[in-house]
């Protein structure tokens, strides 16, 4: 049981900078690129797309170990989310509740409310059909896969080993994750939520 104590518990923010640089050498040393959203490209060529685009057309099998570290991310969030969770709701700084609450969103203060970790207001099944959700998570989806696609890339595949790997391209993209969250977080947002 001290076990599970030690594991459930918040880690400092330097265990995973160091699982993630320790990663990052690896896969460098292997010729390997981290990325999330590549796996799909890979479950599309695995389905035959490759007959019908020459996108997809391209040897898989040495993709595989992303499909399996993404297959391990969800088990693992299963597993961390029902038997290893906090009881407390995750730990978010006055200034950024007060912002929240000020637009219309109240942060999680309770595991059910939420979860504690993401705001009723968007994510309740009750309001799912509101205008303002719809904005959010279905034109916000479309837009994050096409710019994921657009962009050559996720936010961690360019952040963590396009930055690592000292690509132009990479560095060029996190300016314009950044960007973007700004403009999300201080105009889009407050707008959309008034709807």
């Amino acid at each position: 049981m001290e076990i599970i104590n030690f594991i459930s518990q918040p880690w400092h923010w330097a265990v995973s900078g160091a699982m993630i640089a320790l990663t990052m050498f690896v896969l460098t040393w292997f010729g390997g690129r981290f990325g999330v959203s590549s796996n799909l490209r890979t479950m599309c060529a695995i389905g035959g797309a490759g007959k019908s685009t020459e996108f997809f057309n391209f040897d898989w099998k040495k993709d595989v170990w992303n499909l399996v570290f993404i297959l391990g991310a969800v088990v693992g969030g299963f597993i961390a989310s029902n038997y290893l969770a906090n009881p407390n709701p995750v730990d978010i700084s006055e200034s950024t509740q007060n912002y929240l609450t000020s637009i219309g969103i109240n942060t999680p203060q309770t595991m059910a409310e939420g979860s504690g970790y993401v705001p009723l207001e968007i994510f309740s099944p009750a309001n799912i059909f509101s205008l303002s959700n719809i904005i959010i998570l279905v034109l916000g989806g479309f837009l994050i896969g096409f710019g994921t696609r657009y962009a050559g890339g996720c936010t961690s595949g360019h952040a963590i080993s396009g930055l690592s790997n000292l690509q132009l391209p990479s560095f060029i993209a996190v300016i314009g994750f950044f960007i973007g969250g700004l403009l999300m977080t201080w105009v889009l947002l407050p707008f959309i939520i008034s709807l």
